[in-house]
């Protein structure tokens, strides 16, 4: 507290010995000492945000007549920029009868500063002699607030008036052209600090590296960062994010022990950590997590939360709950983000009784929080409590309409999904990418075309931005409200423009579907042409049920075999019901049935099913006396399967093996359930 104090004691001190004498020969032998008070006296008032010592001391600097000194008045001058008084700085400086560059790039410092461009640039263009300093006062000030352009624009006239750059403003220029320069300009301005000898300044050449690492030439950046003549933990930590944002664990991990121990700092730590989770590497995430602690060093609210988002993705309940107790010790709980991402953890577990403690010990007028647990309960199947939550709402966002729509959409009550989201409209609020893509999936469920094609034509007017999880929506919805040539059309609009495998699902699956075979399969071969678009299990659903309807058995095996060797997916239940289908439908009922035997998981009803309908159509009733065997023992009341058993005996002139099963499903009130379509 005494410390807090003595610059404000200094500057009582200073004004009270200058306000016993107004000129310097009473009480000071030298006007030099003079000016040193009054010159220290500005500088802690500007230290200090102090505006009202800082005027008391231009008013003595008027009574003493050292006003006019330009040292003495460019501090002046300082001191009410640095105090955000820019209008007085201003003033002050208009009247002054003297000016030098100081002065002028002190003033050009103070209009960037406070965002007033156009007076920077006014006042620039006025200096009479324009040294290195102004222009590295305009570069740095107009790229630390985006205006790249410009930034680029004064250097480029820096340039031409043959002045050379020094190292900030070279760092300042690299800043800016990082925004939305190419490896070619980053190369041109490697050379450029090369050939004016500022390359080995730590501050440009750590710039440099970060560019060539955002532009994703870790090559450039390691050859950079390997010959750099002196290293601080910045341009350790540059190199290290640079490694960890191309996936490359294993050069990150080795770059992190090659940090000096003592310059470690949490950036380092914390870019490991986060490394680590993106990839949902939650051990070694948690492992890297408790060394820094043991270090001394504290964990970010950041940095916690998003360990305990990872431990919800991969189930680690435990975990999770060790670093609740953190958050806890903290003080990080009373963030509105952290209860909402503790709440989220405790749901995504099932342990929906522990969001709701958490939401009722926690601060429950945080929106974040009612939304995460309303998101829980829908997770978890309780629709009917997540519509309470919602009712009780003082006040609802996008999130919370978005997430009740999902809910009812997923929950197949895609007709309250739409009442919803026409309610929403109503109250005046803007829909987002996420709502419409709900809406669009209950419209899917109910087959209504011309709905489909309004919302499609509302995204459109209201400009919500196709994303490839909307997009993807949009082209199911047409696959599924049976127009595949509008789902045709929207693909190849956003195709080039993909990211992730969505869209390229949706159109799969869509013409996978409707027994566009061929054109199915070769939409799939353009995607794996696109090697930064990586393929998940839906893809090879669409993939199989293209080739089953084709009948291209070999191609089928070929693609179900390439998903572990090549794209790392194991087969699920759904893909092993595509082969069997594939294969029954070929004829192939002895493979399909070795394959049934082989799968790492138990067939269900479909899968037994598929193998009966096969068996029924080539005529093997050993066979399909296993698989109807089977499908009772899953399902005992399954009227289909009886059907097919008792028409597979009839196929072979088995008729007292008919009456057998008839007898049986009569006995037991067995029914053949009608099939049914939701398309209008």
């Amino acid at each position: 507290m005494l410390n807090s104090l003595k610059p404000k004691s200094f500057l009582h001190r200073s004004l009270k010995c200058l306000s016993t004498s107004v000129t310097p020969s009473k009480t000071l032998r030298k006007p030099h000492d003079y000016e040193l008070i009054l010159i220290s006296s500005l500088k802690s008032a500007a230290t200090h945000f102090s505006i009202s010592q800082g005027q008391k001391t231009h008013c003595f600097l008027i009574k003493s007549g050292f006003i006019s000194n330009p040292f003495i008045q460019n501090t002046l001058l300082n001191m009410y920029i640095k105090c955000h008084f820019i209008e007085e700085a201003e003033c002050f400086f208009t009247s002054c009868p003297t000016l030098d560059p100081v002065s002028y790039n002190i003033m050009i410092s103070g209009y960037v500063k406070s965002g007033r461009f156009n007076e920077a640039r006014n006042l620039f263009d006025q200096m009479p002699k324009k040294g290195c300093v102004s222009y590295t006062t305009m570069i740095m000030g107009f790229s630390s607030k985006g205006y790249w352009s410009e930034a680029i624009g004064i250097f480029k006239e820096m340039r031409n008036e043959r002045i050379l750059p020094n190292e900030v403003t070279l760092a300042s220029l690299i800043s800016a052209c990082s925004a939305f320069g190419g490896i070619f300009i980053c190369r041109m301005l490697h050379g450029l600090a090369v050939k004016v000898l500022l390359d080995e300044f730590v501050i440009v050449s750590t710039n440099l590296l970060h560019m060539y690492c955002a532009l994703g030439s870790l090559r450039d950046g390691r050859d950079l960062f390997n010959n750099m003549p002196e290293r601080n933990i910045v341009s350790w930590n540059v190199m290290l994010n640079g490694y960890a944002k191309a996936g490359e664990f294993e050069l990150a991990k080795e770059l992190f022990e090659r940090i000096p121990v003592k310059e470690k700092d949490i950036v380092s730590w914390g870019t490991m950590v986060d490394a680590y989770v993106q990839v949902d590497w939650l051990r070694e995430a948690l492992l890297m997590f408790c060394a820094m602690l043991r270090k001394g060093l504290e964990a970010s609210d950041v940095m916690i939360v998003d360990l305990v988002s990872a431990c919800a993705r991969m189930g680690a309940i435990l975990e999770g709950s060790q670093l609740h107790g953190r958050i806890v010790k903290a003080g990080f709980d009373c963030y509105d983000f952290v209860q909402a991402t503790i709440i989220h953890f405790y749901a995504a577990y099932g342990r929906v009784d522990l969001a709701y403690l958490q939401f009722e010990v926690g601060i429950k007028d945080h929106l974040a929080s009612r939304n995460a647990l309303i998101a829980g309960c829908i997770r978890n199947g309780m629709i009917e409590q997540a519509r309470q939550l919602f009712s009780e709402m003082p006040e609802r966002d996008v999130s919370s309409w978005s997430s009740m729509i999902a809910g009812y959409a997923k929950s197949e009550q895609p007709n309250v999904a739409l009442q919803l989201f026409q309610e929403m409209i109503a109250r005046g609020l803007q829909p987002n990418q996420m709502t419409m893509a709900s809406v669009f999936s209950a419209i899917a469920s109910l087959g209504i075309l011309n709905e489909g094609r309004w919302a499609h034509k509302y995204v459109h007017n209201n400009s919500i931005a196709l994303n490839d999880n909307l997009s993807a929506a949009i082209i199911d919805m047409y696959a599924k409200c049976g127009s595949i040539s509008a789902a045709l059309e929207v693909f190849y609009q956003i195709q080039d423009k993909t990211s992730t495998v969505s869209p390229w699902n949706a159109m799969i699956c869509g013409l996978a579907m409707h027994g566009h075979a061929s054109l199915s399969l070769e939409i799939y071969s353009d995607l794996e042409r696109r090697h930064h678009i990586k393929q998940n299990s839906i893809t090879f659903i669409g993939v199989l049920t293209a080739c089953c309807h084709a009948g291209l058995v070999e191609l089928g095996e070929r693609y179900f075999m390439s998903m572990k060797s090549v794209h790392n997916i194991d087969p699920g239940i759904k893909h092993y019901g595509c082969m069997v289908d594939l294969l029954g439908r070929a004829g192939r009922v002895e493979e399909a049935e070795k394959m049934i035997r082989s799968m790492p998981m138990e067939a269900d009803v479909v899968i037994w099913g598929t193998l009966l309908a096969a068996c029924r159509t080539h005529g093997n009733v050993d066979i399909g006396e296993k698989a109807a065997e089977n499908l009772a023992r899953l399902e005992p009341c399954h009227g289909g399967g009886k059907v097919l058993l008792s028409n597979i005996y009839a196929d072979a002139g088995r008729w007292e093996d008919v009456l057998s099963v008839r007898r049986v499903m009569q006995s037991q009130r067995m029914k053949k359930c009608p099939g049914y379509s939701g398309v209008a």
